[in-house]
């Protein structure tokens, strides 16, 4: 059984010093620091395989490191990619699994199904919900718990644009009501800057930025510093635009290249 990491002091709900994560002989983590204030949105960057899931199971207590130091609170839950309800029991029921029987009841299941939208589907079985609502069911399990600390792995990525776009909101907008700490994994850098207070760039096993986003809220794509934060992220994750061809008076000019706003897994 992983040991669960201690727990921080004061104003920091995740304090990671020196973090080494080691497989086959290959370090994925390398000396990580991170710290995350509570209340604080941190969205977490990086390629396929630079180890930013091998940190959000790390800070979840369910993989250990092989070096530094971790302090979380006890108090965290994680929402994944696949909301992962359990198909026998309806959604309410799924969004109070495993909490202690006095907290297990069907009203506070209900308080946390109305805010994300879904009271009218508290009896629904999870085989007869889209892939949005499942998706709300398992946000509204984590918030059920109060956590302090929120782990967010990748939880838009199965869905499609629009519904991505409504989810973001709305967690964006629970965040700052109920204001756990939250750490964002994520290859999104629209979705990145959209939400978070501060948006890091994991490579070589290290935090190459780490930088606050500084944008009031809700955020435009088309606003100057939305746009240069999100060339600067493309740059430090090593995805470039394409440098125009050069043009002439008899040669008509392309049509412009659009930047991505992501990094495919």
């Amino acid at each position: 059984m992983t040991p669960a990491p201690e727990q921080p002091a004061g104003d920091v709900a995740v304090q990671v010093r020196g973090v080494r994560r080691v497989f086959d002989g290959t370090a994925v983590l390398d000396g990580l620091d991170l710290t995350v204030a509570r209340g604080e949105f941190v969205a977490l960057l990086g390629a396929s395989g630079s180890g930013k899931t091998t940190l959000l199971r790390i800070l979840g207590a369910l993989d250990h490191s092989d070096g530094g130091t971790v302090l979380v609170p006890e108090a965290r839950t994680t929402v994944f990619q696949e909301p992962r309800l359990i198909p026998s029991r309806r959604a309410w029921q799924n969004v109070t699994v495993a909490l202690p029987r006095a907290a297990a009841g069907r009203d506070a299941a209900l308080a946390a199904l109305t805010e994300v939208g879904l009271a009218d589907r508290a009896d629904a079985w999870p085989g007869t919900l889209s892939g949005g609502e499942a998706q709300r069911v398992a946000l509204a399990r984590a918030l059920v718990r109060s956590p302090e600390l929120l782990l967010l792995d990748e939880p838009f990525a199965a869905l499609d644009a629009l519904t991505r776009l409504r989810m973001q909101d709305l967690v964006g907008e629970l965040c700052r009501v109920h204001r756990p700490a939250v750490l964002l994994v994520t290859h999104d850098v629209d979705e990145a800057v959209r939400l978070a207070d501060r948006v890091a760039v994991l490579r070589d096993g290290r935090l190459v930025t780490d930088e606050p986003v500084g944008l009031a809220h809700p955020r435009d794509p088309a606003h100057p510093s939305f746009a240069a934060l999100r060339r600067r992220l493309l740059d430090d994750l090593g995805v470039h635009r394409p440098a125009a061809a050069p043009t002439s008076a008899s040669t008509p000019a392309p049509a412009p290249v659009s930047t991505p706003t992501g990094v495919s897994p």
